[in-house]
Formats: C-alpha cells, sequence, structure tokens
C-alpha cells in the first residue's frame, strides 16, 4: 500500500494525464507482453532489465499512452526531441518506446561512466542539469526520481 501511496504521489509530481501514472490505468500493458519488451531492449542495450522494469514502472506504471505536462510520451516517457533523435517514429508504439528509451539510457551509463544514479538523473532532468551541477541537480523530482528508481529496481525479483 506504501509503495500506491509513493506511486501516486509521484504521479502527482510528474503530472501525467490521459491514465498515465495511475496503478492499474486505463491503458496499462500485459505484464508479461511488458515484460518481453524491456527484456529485449536492456539486452540489446546493455543495461540491466531490473533498471529498465524500474524505469517504466516509475516514469508510467506500464501505461504506453502516459503523457506528462512537460509532453514526456509512452511507457519510458520521452521527450519529442529525444525520441526523434533516437529513432523512435510512434513514442506511443510500447517496443519503440522502450527501445529508445534503453538507447538513450545506455548512452547516458556510457556519458556518466556507468554510474546508474548520474545516469537516471540525467534521463530525468536532462544531461545539461547534471553537467551544470557536477552530480545530480539539487531538485526535489529529480532526488525523488532517482531514489525511487533505485529502490524499485533493487525491490524486483527477477
Amino acid at each position: 500500500m506504501r509503495f500506491v501511496a509513493v506511486l501516486t504521489l509521484l504521479g502527482a509530481l510528474y503530472g501525467c494525464g490521459g491514465g498515465g501514472f495511475v496503478p492499474g490505468g486505463p491503458h496499462r500493458m500485459n505484464a508479461g507482453t511488458l515484460e518481453r519488451l524491456v527484456a529485449s531492449g536492456a539486452r540489446a542495450n546493455q543495461i540491466s532489465p531490473k533498471l529498465v522494469a524500474a524505469m517504466v514502472q516509475v516514469e508510467s506504471h506500464g501505461d504506453p499512452a502516459a503523457v506528462s505536462r512537460a509532453g514526456a510520451q509512452g511507457l519510458m516517457q520521452l521527450m519529442p526531441d529525444t525520441a526523434a533523435t533516437y529513432g523512435v517514429l510512434n513514442p506511443f508504439d510500447p517496443e519503440e518506446n522502450v527501445l529508445g528509451g534503453c538507447r538513450y539510457m545506455h548512452d547516458l551509463l556510457a556519458r556518466y561512466h556507468r554510474n546508474v544514479p548520474l545516469a537516471l538523473a540525467a534521463y530525468n532532468a536532462g544531461p545539461g542539469a547534471v553537467d551544470a551541477f557536477h552530480g545530480i541537480p539539487p531538485f526535489g523530482e529529480t532526488r525523488a526520481y532517482v531514489a525511487l528508481v533505485t529502490s524499485v529496481a533493487r525491490s524486483t525479483t527477477n
């Protein structure tokens, strides 16, 4: 129950609408299908499947139709420019979104020398913010995001 409360709070912080970030929301994917997409994207980009699954959980709670107030879209909440950079033509296509998000996270992990918290902070706040602050920016949303994704990844049983 506490986890659902945290997800609800983060949903309010991130401002997803249209069913995004609502546990069991109207567009939630089949768990097996989502697990296969995550495993495939993680494997193709040499990222921990637990990390990718945690990011999807925190970003969209498995809703491929999630859209944030800032305009981030899909399962991994890609911003339109990021989606375009990573060849995602339809950010609401679950496979395209996960593959694009995984490619982006792979590049962030390389940029920050496999430092997962820094890569997560860059995924959330942008690499410019991480570089400007020489570490995790002092934004409450970003710090909460890094802590929650890290916690969810550690608690995942796969």
